[in-house]
């Protein structure tokens, strides 16, 4: 009476994301990640260390949001400059030109950080939050530690000359993703082209942003340069167009123009030789599978996951996904039960493997019905 059920819901070409081998840019070390999939598309030694300069603001900015989301910090809240962070807003350095003295609120601190790059606004935020920045630093590492990034430590708020502030640009993709993952709203503010802070006893200051490609229309919409004369230039960008979002990190880019360029070339190469396919939303029904002596004759079943999977373009072939689960399964079945496996191969080699869940419960028929259905198979075979 139990029988293997093999749905076969799509299939697709697929051909290895590194097919075009000859693809290069010029920097010391890249990534490039499809955002939905999590797909690596591109890697040129994307562990080897790097001194990560102003992209350390990134998670300077997510333990902030970090503490108002939880309560503990408010965007109206005002910090006192002290001269420690004033010193930043000498020459010399990116600032949003805070005084001695000022009162400034949190978030005018994180549009500093975040548009015009202000490293005085990195300190008195950080002192504003931790007393010192150097216990900042700690909640940052200790952030970048929870969300896996494993080669990271960060010495300061800024990213400015600290030869133990470092990072790689495989952990700086993976810190941008949590950014853009968990704080979607926040994350607005790293797009926005300018910033006009109305200082205390002074003018307005108006400041660009400092991120190149969101001058070139055609979807940049964050995240964060960086620029240290040991490590040169720097940028962590992310596209989002047409349902599509990727994540570039590079570092060791020789000139301005070079990271602009190098870095608008890696994201065109990945949304114009590859495509996103939505495989399954989570909690939502996929499939039916058989029900045995039970009030329904089958039951919907779901994945937790959204699953997406990412090919060359016009590649369509050897990519399969199936549902496979020994049926028709024997009712009581409580939601979110586990019935079976959602799997994906490629060239019959498994490459994914998700479980299916019982989108609802189903109650066993009473004894009379199970007598009559169990007679019913018994004379005509499976009904």
């Amino acid at each position: 009476m139990i029988k293997l059920k093999f749905l076969t819901l799509i299939s697709f070409f697929l051909l290895s994301l590194h097919a075009n081998a000859a693809f290069d840019i010029k920097a010391r070390t890249a990534i490039l990640q499809d955002y939905f999939s999590g797909e690596i598309l591109y890697e040129k030694e994307a562990d080897k260390p790097i001194y990560p300069a102003s992209m350390t603001k990134i998670m300077t900015s997510i333990v902030a949001f970090e503490l108002i989301k939880s309560g503990d910090l408010d965007m109206n809240d005002k910090f006192i400059v002290s001269e420690n962070a004033w010193r930043l807003s000498s020459a010399g350095y990116s600032s949003m030109f805070i005084m001695v003295g000022d009162e400034v609120s949190v978030e005018d601190l994180l549009k500093g950080i975040i548009i015009a790059s202000g490293n005085d606004a990195c300190v008195a935020l950080a002192e504003g939050i931790a007393g010192t920045e150097e216990e900042f630093a700690l909640l940052m590492t200790e952030k970048a530690i929870e969300i896996g990034m494993k080669n990271t430590n960060f010495a300061n708020a800024s990213g400015i000359n600290n030869t133990e502030n470092n990072s790689t640009v495989r952990d700086i993709m993976i810190m941008s993703k949590y950014l853009i993952e968990n704080y979607p709203n926040q994350y607005e503010i790293f797009a926005e082209k300018e910033f006009t802070w109305d200082r205390t006893g002074g003018d307005p200051i108006t400041q660009g942003n400092r991120n190149p490609l969101l001058y070139k229309n055609f979807g940049v919409d964050g995240i964060k340069t960086g620029y240290l004369a040991v490590e040169k230039y720097s940028l962590a960008s992310s596209v989002y167009r047409n349902g599509r979002r990727l994540i570039a990190v590079g570092s060791g880019f020789d000139t301005k123009k070079d990271r602009s360029r190098e870095s608008a070339k890696l994201l065109t190469w990945g949304l114009t030789n590859f495509d996103l396919i939505e495989i399954a939303k989570s909690n939502t029904s996929i499939a039916n599978a058989e029900v045995w002596l039970g009030k329904k004759d089958f039951i919907e079943t779901y994945v937790n996951d959204d699953i997406y999977k990412t090919i060359p373009k016009a590649k369509k072939k050897y990519l399969k996904t199936s549902i496979i689960y020994n049926g028709p399964i024997e009712a009581p079945i409580k939601k979110d039960d586990i019935l079976g496996k959602l799997k994906i191969t490629y060239k019959d080699q498994l490459i994914g493997e998700y479980d299916l869940l019982a989108f609802e419960d189903v109650k066993k028929l009473n004894v009379f019905s199970r007598l009559l259905k169990s007679i019913n198979f018994l004379i005509w075979g499976d009904v």
